[in-house]
């Protein structure tokens, strides 16, 4: 005779909407307990009402009848700009009660939880500059209809850059994610109106000019060359020009991308920081 537990089967009966009573029986098929699983909670998170606000959050207005963004930002996400009272030789509160907007500085988090509240369908970056020392993004965010915008979806754009003297020592090595968080920031505050600065935004060097030739030797490169080399090992698996210039004839052929200053190029440096944009967005388009 088999050793061990008895084997259970089960049964299910839909009750409600993601709702499901689960009967569980051994092996001998007597029915025993009822499992009740309501996957309902999670959903009615995300429900929105005709208005195109959430039905389970509490919205702030202003004597316009519009959202109040800057009061659905929650304590948390605040803490004193030290910055700001440095620059007045103040001492820094520990806690944000009694502070205005100028005084104050919004974690991401913050932001994030702004861009969930308002709802959006996608957020997309462009690398406008991307050079070893500066970085600049654009960034792209489509925000779903509500009755502000008469019910139709609004698509908003903001820019931010990052340089290596307006980032920290060890921040100048992801310029272009600190761009990217910068401009996000930037375009989800812009378009709800909320004043308060983002600490993402913040510089955060020491204040010292830096220059490319005081930055160490093994400090990675950022010009959009390199990165056009790194996507192409990722996404298409060419570990050399030769290979990427195969691609490029596919893309020709395919009329997706010509260019007559093709033939002249013997490596990823000789590919002008334009074209090199344009086919990056190619390639993450097509394999991303």
């Amino acid at each position: 005779m088999p050793r061990g537990r008895p084997k259970k089967s089960v049964s299910s009966e839909t009750t409600c909407e993601n709702s499901v009573t689960v009967k569980s029986s051994n092996e001998g098929g007597n029915m025993s307990e009822d499992i009740a699983i309501d996957n309902n909670y999670g959903p009615s998170l995300f429900k929105r009402d005709e208005n195109g606000l959430l039905t389970n959050v509490q919205y702030t207005f202003d004597e316009g009848g519009s959202i109040n963004w800057r009061a659905m930002v929650k304590e948390e996400h605040l803490f004193p700009n030290k910055a700001f009272f440095e620059r007045f030789n103040k001492p820094v509160p520990k806690i944000v009660d009694g502070l205005r907007d100028h005084q104050l500085l919004i974690k991401l988090s913050g932001i994030k939880e702004l861009a969930r509240l308002r709802g959006f369908d996608s957020v997309s970056y462009e690398t406008v500059k991307c050079e070893h020392d500066h970085v600049a993004v654009r960034c792209s965010i489509v925000f779903i209809p509500n009755y502000e915008t008469g019910g139709k979806a609004i698509i908003y754009e903001d820019m931010a850059n990052a340089t290596i003297n307006n980032c920290s020592s060890f921040a100048v090595k992801f310029l272009e994610t600190i761009a990217c968080n910068r401009a996000f920031v930037r375009a989800v505050r812009n378009f709800l109106n909320v004043h308060i600065v983002g600490s993402d935004e913040m510089d955060t060097s020491d204040g010292k000019p830096i220059t490319l030739n005081q930055q160490t030797s093994s400090s990675p490169s950022f010009d959009i060359q390199s990165s056009l080399e790194k996507n192409a090992k990722e996404l298409i698996n060419c570990y050399n020009f030769d290979c990427f210039k195969d691609y490029l004839k596919q893309l020709k052929e395919a009329k997706v991308y010509i260019c007559s200053e093709v033939e002249s190029w013997d490596n990823y440096k000789d590919i002008p920081s334009k074209e090199a944009r344009i086919l990056l967005k190619i390639m993450k388009e097509e394999f991303s």
